[in-house]
């Protein structure tokens, strides 16, 4: 994510222009901001809702084979953050307008504004949630998780999985993983050599996940070759 991307609130407007929380269904949360973005102006309040962003951080994955890929990954998924300039109301009291409170909760995928739930004064079902602005430190936490930096290292291993070994002298042996070092692309893991459980370290093209390897799709049918 560019750094400018994620604009900081102006001095001269912060007072009534603030950050808000709305969450959408998972895995929806690009489509809700090119919906959005496209809503505001055809809905002509893009004076009101300034912006929308998705915080995402680099994250460097360790595939199974060794290979690495870079990937944003948001840092908070499920969400979206809209900067949303404050209007007076007919009591002289600074909220969001109700046309841009409108464009985005109708928005499709979007749940609703994060905030304070209002209970109904009788009878069954949710009330109304009157959207909270995020706090500044809340804003500057943001800003910073998603500020560039040097990518995460994630791998498709972890400590306690199971794996088998592909190549090398020990192929064919099973083993349980003790210890990960994605910055080396290596891990090492407990084999039972001559009956002992000895620790080999192994680099991750040499190996197998036996649980990814169980959990995929095509694990579950073997054709029958004979």
């Amino acid at each position: 994510m560019e750094p400018e991307s994620l604009t900081p609130i102006p001095d001269e407007e912060s007072e009534h222009l603030h950050w808000y929380a709305v969450q959408v269904a998972s895995g929806c949360e690009k489509k809700v901001k090119s919906t959005l973005e496209q809503r505001i102006k055809m809905l002509e309040v893009a004076d009101r809702v300034r912006q929308i962003e998705i915080p995402q951080t680099p994250v460097v994955k360790v595939r199974k084979d060794g290979s690495r890929q870079t990937v944003e990954e948001k840092v908070f998924p499920g969400y979206v953050l809209v900067l949303m300039q404050l209007v007076k109301d007919e009591n002289g009291q600074w909220d969001i307008d109700d046309e841009a409170w409108q464009a985005v909760k109708s928005t499709p995928h979007v749940i609703n504004f994060v905030g304070v739930e209002q209970k109904r004064a009788s009878g069954k079902g949710r009330g109304h949630v009157i959207p909270r602005p995020l706090s500044r430190s809340e804003v500057e936490r943001i800003f910073r998780a998603a500020t560039p930096q040097e990518p995460v290292v994630r791998v498709d291993m972890a400590v306690g999985d199971k794996i088998k070994v592909l190549t090398g002298p020990f192929k064919d042996f099973e083993g349980e993983v003790i210890e990960v070092s994605p910055e080396r692309s290596k891990l090492k893991a407990l084999l039972s050599i001559f009956g002992r459980d000895t620790s080999v370290e192994l680099e991750f093209s040499q190996v197998v996940n036996l649980k990814k390897v169980e959990d995929s799709p095509t694990s579950r049918y073997r054709p029958n070759l004979s």
